[in-house]
């Protein structure tokens, strides 16, 4: 372990879960695996809430404009 590194305690069910994901990723540690599911959380969130109107969006046309401005 770094000098940074701390400890923490989770069921044996999340042990077996975050090994899975070890192996799953190919991951050194259980810290890659955290830091990955946080990325990938966060990815989803940003996806989630970034993304309502995809698909439903389309390009601007200039008969969109909701008045005739002459200048």
């Amino acid at each position: 372990m770094s000098p940074a590194s701390t400890t923490i305690k989770v069921s044996r069910k999340t042990l077996k879960q975050l090994e899975e994901f070890r192996r799953k990723f190919n991951a050194r540690s259980y810290d890659e695996v955290v830091l990955r599911l946080i990325q990938e959380y966060r990815k989803r969130i940003i996806e989630e809430y970034f993304g309502v109107d995809r698909g439903r969006i389309t390009s601007f046309r200039e008969e969109d404009r909701g008045e005739v401005r002459e200048y």
